[in-house]
């Protein structure tokens, strides 16, 4: 094996690692504050994905998610939280309030419209 060949296998296996890493990898769970109204609140930005994507919350206390969508991507138009029944509309370069109450512990999942972007509520 030349040193041509040795560098193209080297970079392939660079980039798998790299994207086991980018779907796979450990997320940093991010809990939602509390305000004085007793709202859980906490802003998602939406640009290529969801940040934070895996977000703590309460059961049984209304939820308040501000997604702000930092691009004009056709994927991030809307968003969809499937168990809790919500689909919605994310205008570009503007914040949408999407509110719920989760009334059983678990994870639910939320998507993009084309099912690519996604990220996860743990209710506890």
């Amino acid at each position: 094996m030349d040193a041509f060949e040795l560098s193209v296998v080297a970079g392939g296996v660079l980039l798998i690692a790299f994207i086991l890493w980018y779907f796979f990898g450990e997320r940093k769970a991010v809990s939602a504050q509390t305000s004085e109204s007793g709202v859980q609140e906490i802003r998602v930005t939406v640009k290529g994905g969801y940040s934070p994507d895996l977000i703590v919350v309460k059961r049984d206390k209304p939820v308040r998610l501000d997604f702000y969508r930092d691009e004009n991507a056709s994927c991030s138009e809307q968003l969809i939280i499937g168990d809790f029944g919500i689909a919605k509309a994310l205008p570009a370069f503007k914040t949408t309030p999407v509110q719920f109450t989760p009334e059983r512990p678990g994870e639910y999942t939320f998507t993009c419209g084309m099912n690519m972007m996604r990220g996860k509520i743990i209710v506890t």
